[in-house]
């Protein structure tokens, strides 16, 4: 199919995009456009302008310091993952990056794109969730702060107005003493997963002090589930199965054209276990990494 005839705007500035969206309430904002490009074409979205903001100046940065990685909005995936200093401040951002569609797809679409898409099948939204994070609007009342926690409210939907425009995501960083830890099960790398979990574990004295996990393609929106009253301090296999009931007594996997919803409680359980015992093996590593 072809997409629906729609107006084209190219902003050299911020103010200019931000006119268009405000003119038009249709309007949608294409930079990547990995997620909103076959939504078109297929005419599961019909915007009367589309406003392509990939002319907008100083909105391509990727930034790591003490306190964690701040991504622009025109950051291409293939960028924040070849960043060393993403990969040391907040290490599962490139740990979940590398399993985002294909490579291809990667060196066009961002990652501050695909948060605000919102879809709970993606790995980056779960990421924001788990990590605590927030993205940075810009519209007619200025600039504000969302938090992950806010910032998804229903399948393939986000908290932003029509007229604002997100242009910077923030991952905090690794504490001390904690570790990260992501695998997710697609039928071919590159796909969309059938289920995916990342952890962040946080030791002291080699036992667990806290431990959550998120999840994708597990429920309508990014899950993010408290493991830490499950774990007792422990990751033997009782734990972790304990960990796992706890997880899918919150969660509510659904069948869909690639999975029953049987299917994707069993991975849900079976990549708990192996997603947490990674985190505290890596929150171990730190921790000792720290005191040498």
């Amino acid at each position: 199919m072809k997409p629906a005839p729609f107006d084209y705007v190219r902003p050299g500035s911020l103010g200019e995009a931000l006119q268009a969206l405000a003119g038009h309430p249709e309007a949608k904002v294409l930079a990547g456009g990995q997620s909103l490009v076959p939504l078109l074409s297929m005419r599961l979205a019909a915007p009367a302008v589309l406003v392509d903001i990939n002319g907008l100046p100083d909105l391509d940065h990727v930034r790591a310091d003490a306190d964690g990685v701040r991504i622009g909005a025109l950051a291409r995936h293939a960028q924040v993952l070849r960043d060393p200093d993403v990969a040391r401040v907040q290490p599962l951002v490139p740990l979940a990056l590398a399993d985002v569609a294909h490579a291809t797809i990667r060196n066009r679409g961002t990652t501050v794109g695909s948060l605000v898409h919102a879809d709970a099948a993606a790995e980056m939204p779960m990421v924001l969730r788990l990590l605590d994070g927030s993205v940075d609007v810009v519209g007619p009342q200025g600039r504000r702060t969302i938090a992950a926690d806010d910032l998804y409210v229903g399948p393939l939907e986000s908290s932003l107005h029509h007229d604002e425009i997100a242009v910077e995501a923030f991952f905090p960083a690794l504490a001390g003493g904690s570790g990260v830890a992501f695998e997710e099960i697609a039928r071919r790398h590159g796909d969309y997963a059938m289920c995916g979990v990342a952890a962040v574990v946080a030791v002291e004295d080699g036992r667990v002090v806290s431990a959550r996990a998120g999840y994708l393609s597990v429920s309508d929106v990014p899950a993010v589930v408290d493991l830490t009253e499950a774990l007792d301090g422990e990751t033997t296999p009782a734990a972790l199965a304990r960990a796992a009931d706890a997880a899918l007594a919150v969660l509510e996997p659904e069948t869909d054209i690639h999975a029953t919803a049987d299917y994707r409680a069993h991975l849900a359980r079976v990549l708990t276990a192996r997603v947490v015992t990674a985190a505290h093996q890596h929150a171990r590593q730190h921790a000792r990494q720290e005191q040498s």
